[in-house]
């Protein structure tokens, strides 16, 4: 018998936009890993769209840690991103805590292009060091990474140095692989930077720029990622893996011009994640 890997997904679920766990599920799904959904929130649409109606779910993720345990429910990974409040993160804490085997991601969901989004408090971007401090791998964009490091956002292009440099205080914050998404590089590429602490190896994948920006981007990414890495793949394929299946994602979407706030159109594409093509393009640095 298969032995289905199963994934705590501690994610909010927002109506329009596909994000969160709207991509997390059906990419996942496709990758032959169950997701089991602890919703931190319901959002009406995600909050792109400017307006939009929102319960928050803080109540419910005490009682539903509780019966996990009480049914001895064994997880292979725990997966956290989009929080509604800063109590949320105790809650995550406290899921980590009860599944010391599980392999902790952490994707630090707080902003992009330079701003943090319009839920997220001082207090909750703050607190985010503590879930960075006890996981596994954090997948943070550019903005997210220089709010955990208390940096300014580079308005510019960075060197790759820079990057390096950030990859490694990150770790040092706690996780053993950090990946680090939309890094607009002095040499003109687009790129995802890897650090894998346990053997000091960095990881760069270019990307093929799209004049354009997408919701959900980060969690096809993140998903595919922890999808490929429990399947037993090594750091450099699963970054070229989720590199691959977001890139011909937002291409798709941006030859059909639909709005960013739609997100990307993958549901016709997850046929390519049973791809059996060779994973090259991820070069160490």
């Amino acid at each position: 018998m298969r032995n289905i890997k199963k994934v705590a997904a501690i994610q909010d679920m927002s109506g329009l936009g596909r994000c969160s766990l709207t991509v997390i599920i059906p990419v996942l799904s496709a990758m032959g890993i169950q997701v089991c959904p602890v919703p931190t929130a319901v959002l009406s649409a995600h909050t792109g769209y400017g307006e939009f109606v929102m319960h928050d779910l803080t109540d419910f993720m005490v009682p539903v840690l509780e019966h996990y345990k009480k049914l001895k429910v064994d997880f292979d990974c725990i997966y956290s991103g989009f929080l509604a409040s800063a109590e949320q993160i105790d809650h995550c804490l406290e899921f980590f805590r009860a599944f010391p085997d599980a392999l902790k991601l952490v994707d630090p969901v707080m902003g992009d292009d330079g701003r943090a989004y319009a839920t997220y408090t001082r207090e909750l971007c703050d607190r985010m060091s503590e879930l960075v401090a006890v996981a596994d791998i954090i997948t943070p964009n550019l903005t997210e990474a220089a709010i955990l490091l208390g940096e300014q956002y580079p308005k510019n292009a960075v060197s790759l140095d820079l990057i390096k440099r950030w990859l490694v205080r990150l770790s040092e914050m706690g996780a053993g692989i950090v990946v680090i998404t939309s890094v607009m590089l002095e040499d003109g590429n687009m790129a995802t930077v890897g650090y894998n602490k346990a053997d000091g190896s960095f990881w760069r994948l270019n990307s093929k720029i799209v004049p354009a920006h997408y919701s959900g981007t980060g969690d096809m990414f993140a998903s595919v990622l922890i999808g490929s890495i429990l399947k037993g793949d090594d750091l450099a394929v699963a970054m070229n893996r989720a590199g691959d299946f977001t890139e011909h994602s937002v291409r798709v979407t941006y030859r059909c011009k639909k709005p960013w706030t739609e997100g990307l159109m993958f549901e016709s594409e997850l046929g390519r994640l049973f791809s059996d093509r060779q994973y090259n393009d991820c070069v160490r640095i």
